[in-house]
């Protein structure tokens, strides 16, 4: 018996090997982006958006479903073992070591389906450009120019009469979109696109989110609940993860680039709608002088779309909510983004990397 129980503790050690020699490839950067992220993962993630792409609903919403019921049943049996302890201590042993041994499974899928885009040199290594700290007069060029885009483009939306489209047609606006930009950025090609309606969209605004990934089925999910002019930006986010750029501030930075150039207007205004937001509450932070002077410059409508976010947001809030936050700021940082989750506002500094390269908002 005790060779047997030996036996089964040497696979828990070859598991923790695998796991060793993955947080030993995810330091060297420059590997990670040439083997994993141009490499493998290209190859391997559209075969995962194949398997389950013509699938109506959201798989990654189930599976999340499953695993919540399975930790609720893991717990109780743990439970019922602690409290047999004395008389069965073999069991709470095995107990103990099939959990661990599925935690570990847990960390290596992972990381081989998705997480080692975390450790990669990303988008800045491929355009070029290098994010540093920026002073308060490059942040007012920055609002400056994001206050003229969105003032341009919700007022064409508005003299066009444009109404938002259905979900189908926004997510397949996001796939035109990324084609679009195929020939300026060919590091952005989007094959065998799988984009779905999140399960649990009300779910998600009392949790404080508007789409994730799922790195298990390779599906983008987007909470459609929220005001529909800021989806366009939220799908191409999402669609930017699915492409193997892991922190949330080179998600926004690319889906940037894809929504700033789609043909479709609503998909410009909902992108520099949300960066003018970041920006001048930047700026806030430095000169809340120059940051109500450019909130007073915003088109009338621009200021009522402000209005209708905040209010819908301000529905949901609860005291679960912080603690939440606070999770997912942790989960951010322990994936090599220190700030957490104020990791979205990097993408200011990317965006003033750009102009500055590129001399274009």
């Amino acid at each position: 018996m005790e060779i047997k129980a030996g036996y089964k503790w040497i696979k828990t050690g070859i598991l923790i090997f695998i796991v060793v020699l993955i947080r030993i490839f995810s330091v060297f950067g420059d590997s990670v982006e040439r083997y994993y992220s141009t490499g493998f993962f290209p190859w391997f993630a559209p075969k995962l958006r194949v398997i389950q792409s013509h699938i109506p609903f959201s798989l990654g919403d189930i599976l999340y479903a499953l695993v919540a019921i399975w930790l609720i049943k893991s717990l109780f049996w743990l439970i019922i073992a602690l409290i047999r302890f004395r008389k069965e201590k073999a069991a709470l042993a095995d107990s103990i070591r099939i959990g661990v041994n599925r935690l570990l499974w847990l960390y290596i899928i992972f990381n081989v389906f998705w997480g080692l885009n975390y450790d990669r040199l990303g988008i800045a290594y491929q355009l070029k450009i290098d994010p540093r700290e920026y002073d308060v007069p490059e942040l007012q060029r920055l609002t400056a120019d994001l206050l003229t885009k969105v003032n341009s483009c919700r007022r064409q939306i508005d003299s066009q009469k444009l109404a938002y489209p259905s979900n189908e047609n926004i997510f397949h606006g996001t796939v035109e979109a990324y084609q679009s930009v195929q020939a300026s950025f060919p590091f952005l090609r989007y094959d065998h696109p799988s984009i779905k309606s999140s399960l649990y969209g009300k779910l998600g605004n009392y949790m404080g989110f508007l789409g994730y990934y799922n790195p298990f089925t390779a599906e983008s999910q987007v909470n459609v609940t929220p005001p529909r002019f800021v989806l366009p930006y939220v799908t191409c986010h999402e669609v930017a993860h699915q492409l193997g750029y892991g922190s949330e501030s080179e998600a926004n930075f690319v889906g940037y680039l894809v929504a700033a150039r789609s043909k479709d207007v609503r998909f410009n205004y909902s992108v520099y709608f949300d960066l003018f937001s970041y920006a001048n509450n930047e700026l806030f932070m430095r000169d809340s002088v120059a940051a109500r002077a450019n909130y007073k410059q915003l088109d009338t409508l621009v200021k009522l779309d402000i209005k209708e976010y905040r209010k819908f947001f301000k529905q949901y809030r609860n005291p679960i909510e912080p603690f939440i936050k606070v999770f997912y700021s942790n989960y951010l940082k322990a994936n090599n983004q220190p700030k957490g989750i104020d990791s979205y506002n990097e993408v200011v500094g990317w965006l003033i990397a750009y102009r500055k390269k590129y001399g274009v908002i």
